[in-house]
């Protein structure tokens, strides 16, 4: 004995939104898995990411302050503090007099800095690059295509 089912079909717009959820599902799973193999690439001086972090910014944006820094990563800045300061330590970065504040410092990356993004950069890429090698042209036209379309999607 067969049963009708007494629900109506799914509308379109319905099936559509059930779709892009689970594509949406589908691709912070897979992004956040691929995020964490990339950066499980490090530099010599084998950074936490939260570190990491810190040496890239001041490389893209130049010295500035620890409370400032706290503020782009969207941390307490007692953690920030704790965070140059181990840099510091390490000589990766260094700790300044503001030149208007007595009571502030100013962080700068030291050349070793640099070199560590550089050289945590370069084993990320190296890294990647090997993946992709292993692919035929069409899949990675179509990587190259999704790059496109996720810096679109994270450019608001």
């Amino acid at each position: 004995m067969s049963t009708v089912s007494s629900s109506p079909p799914a509308e379109p717009a319905t099936v559509s939104a059930g779709a892009d959820l689970s594509l949406a599902a589908d691709l912070r799973v897979t992004l956040g898995r691929a995020t964490r193999r990339i950066k499980a690439e490090r530099g010599e001086a084998g950074l936490s990411d939260p570190q990491f972090n810190v040496l890239a910014i001041l490389l893209r944006e130049g010295p500035t302050s620890p409370g400032r820094l706290a503020e782009h990563e969207r941390i307490a800045a007692p953690a920030m503090t704790r965070t140059v300061g181990c840099l510091a330590d390490r000589g990766l970065v260094r700790k300044d007099e503001h030149p208007t504040d007595g009571r502030q410092v100013v962080v700068s990356l030291t050349p070793e800095g640099e070199a560590e993004v550089a050289e945590t950069r370069r084993r990320r890429d190296a890294w990647l690059s090997a993946r992709l090698a292993g692919l035929d042209t069409a899949d990675r036209a179509v990587l190259a295509q999704a790059a496109e379309i996720l810096r679109r999607i994270t450019a608001s």
